[in-house]
């Protein structure tokens, strides 16, 4: 009889201990940032900022020639062309604020185009993993004020894996990257 009520105890135990909720942690940040196609919509918001930057520096340098022109022979000028020529610097002027706010929300909105499905892709690698290795609770360690890390498990080697992310790149190696292209440009 203490031989069943033992062996009971154990399974009870044991049944407790597969019965305890699983919890992971994974850095999501860092799986975003780090995935290749990450790189590209990098590469890609680069170049539509570097245009962008082109067509406004161009209409500065319009701006400055017709202004400099106006301030050379201003006192010149009939009054007719006077006004037209002040009318023509208050358009480009109007051109040019109308282009900072159109392009600034076009840039941010072509951003988060781009970003919208690598997100997805690595929401759809973590569900995967997470419910192939039994987690109901996978904590975001990116935006956790604190987590206790022997108390779940870190599945950010698992994703990146997942994702095509190589073990050796990591934020700060992506920093340095970054930092290494502007100085380029």
């Amino acid at each position: 009889m203490k031989k069943i009520f033992v062996i009971a105890v154990m399974a009870l135990i044991s049944a407790a201990a597969f019965a305890q909720p699983k919890f992971a942690h994974v850095n999501f940040t860092e799986l975003v940032q780090l995935t290749p196609e990450a790189d590209q919509a990098r590469a890609t918001i680069a170049t539509a900022t570097k245009e962008a930057q082109d067509t406004y520096q161009a209409m500065m340098e319009e701006y400055n020639t017709k202004y400099a022109t106006y301030q050379q022979k201003a006192s010149t000028w009939t009054a007719a062309i006077l006004d037209s020529k002040q009318k023509e610097l208050v358009d480009i002027q109007t051109r040019i604020q109308e282009f900072e706010q159109t392009v600034q929300a076009e840039l941010q909105q072509q951003q988060q185009n781009l970003m919208a499905p690598i997100y997805q892709k690595a929401q759809e690698q973590l569900n995967a993993i997470a419910k192939q290795d039994g987690y109901i609770y996978v904590f975001d360690t990116s935006s956790l004020v604190y987590y206790d890390a022997t108390q779940s498990v870190d599945i950010t080697p698992k994703v990146r894996k997942a994702l095509g992310i190589p073990d050796d790149r990591t934020l700060e190696s992506l920093q340095a990257e970054l930092q290494a292209q502007a100085q380029q440009q």
